[in-house]
């Protein structure tokens, strides 16, 4: 009885698959379901909704299709932005520049970065603009495997008067750059910095593969930068530079662009301040819902710079906080998934959603946590998910 069931639900589920490719909703809305399983249908996702295309500059996955199976988002939908496009490398000529204050300034090959000691390392992110608006899909995870940044500064020397190490893509354009009354045009390569602690420390790879494979030209082939717990921003593409200095990088996309605004109370007053976009903020997101047999299983990510969790917790509409169960697989920079088990879900349209608690006792904002903030990057607030339970 229970395989003829699976059978019938399996069947149900592909025809509706079916129907859904019929009235015209893409491929790519269409998550995969195990067998006996069937989706639950997100209300609050824009009609409009489209994560992009191949060739498309901005490229959205939609986190509907993340299962516990397979944590790792696949190399040709993993999420993509820039600021100038794309540019074409050719490996057999690529060479990364190492130059400033080390001690033997240097040309290396894709070959030379490959020879060195490598490193796996599971590692999500998300583009520091991710929110709600995107329904939260400009965020992935992957299986990226490279070098130690730390080790190559290491073998080649870094000079006592260092502080700041500056990392330049190959992709470049013009920017307008305002200076009191003054504005005019540049022509300036992608660059983002950090400090040389930060950079010494086990976490940054030079990477090369994504998912076992050479990265896609969209995610930084032939090289690239990962900063393990830090904003997509951070995480240089189609790596052509590093630079060792010893002032402070104030570059466009380093000083200005991606900057957060916001308020706090400093001695009974409330102060502005700004800071630079770093390390992610604690966030979790409900990403899909499904039906099997007479339950329901909630599956949701969260995304932080690395801190331990101690709970995550999801309330539906206005019951209590209930715990999730956090994947085993789960690993210190992965995104972490979550399930939860909603028994006794009735017909109609409920709200879903859950928080993250960091072992530090940090716990995810609510959006009025946030109403001092001016800026809309690093948006970390519960997001409460609607469905519709037939």
């Amino acid at each position: 009885m229970e395989k003829e069931m699976t059978r019938r639900e399996t069947l149900r589920a592909g025809l509706a698959a079916a129907s859904l490719l019929a009235i015209g909703v893409p491929e790519w809305a269409i998550p995969a379901l195990a067998q006996g399983e069937t989706l639950v249908r997100f209300t609050d996702i824009p009609e409009n909704f489209n994560p992009g295309n191949p060739t498309s500059p901005v490229r959205i996955y939609d986190i509907r299709k993340i299962t516990t199976e397979n944590p790792f988002t696949p190399r040709d939908e993993f999420f993509s932005i820039g600021h100038f496009g794309q540019p074409e490398i050719d490996a057999s000529t690529y060479r990364l520049q190492v130059t400033g204050l080390v001690d033997t300034p240097m040309e290396l090959s894709l070959a030379d970065i490959q020879a060195r000691p490598s490193v796996e390392l599971p590692a999500g992110y998300e583009c520091s603009g991710n929110s709600g608006r995107r329904v939260h899909g400009l965020a992935s995870n992957g299986l990226w495997t490279g070098t130690r940044l730390s080790t190559l500064l290491t073998d080649l020397g870094v000079r006592q008067e260092a502080r700041e190490v500056v990392f330049f893509g190959t992709d470049h354009g013009e920017q307008e750059v305002t200076f009191r009354n003054q504005s005019f045009k540049l022509d300036q390569q992608f660059a983002r910095s950090m400090s040389l602690e930060n950079a010494m420390k086990p976490e940054p790879l030079l990477v090369y593969a994504l998912n076992g494979e050479p990265l896609p030209r969209r995610q930084g082939f032939p090289v690239r930068l990962i900063m393990p717990g830090w904003y997509g921003v951070a995480n240089v593409k189609w790596l052509s530079g590093i630079h060792l200095q010893k002032d402070r990088f104030v570059g466009h996309y380093q000083a200005r662009w991606y900057r957060t605004v916001m308020g706090e109370m400093i001695g009974g007053d409330l102060k502005f301040t700004e800071n630079e976009v770093t390390r992610m903020q604690l966030k979790s997101v409900i990403a899909r819902v499904t039906r099997r047999g007479g339950g329901y299983q909630i599956l949701g990510f969260v995304l932080n710079d690395g801190t331990p969790l101690r709970s995550v917790e999801v309330k539906v509409d206005d019951g209590p906080w209930q715990p999730a169960a956090l994947e085993p697989s789960n690993s210190q920079y992965s995104w972490k998934l979550f399930t939860y088990s909603w028994q006794g879900a009735t017909a109609g349209e409920h709200t879903l959603v859950s928080r993250a608690t960091d072992v530090n006792g940090k716990v995810q904002s609510t959006e009025a946590d946030l109403e001092t903030k001016r800026t809309f990057l690093e948006h970390s607030a519960q997001f409460p998910r609607t469905v519709m339970i037939s």
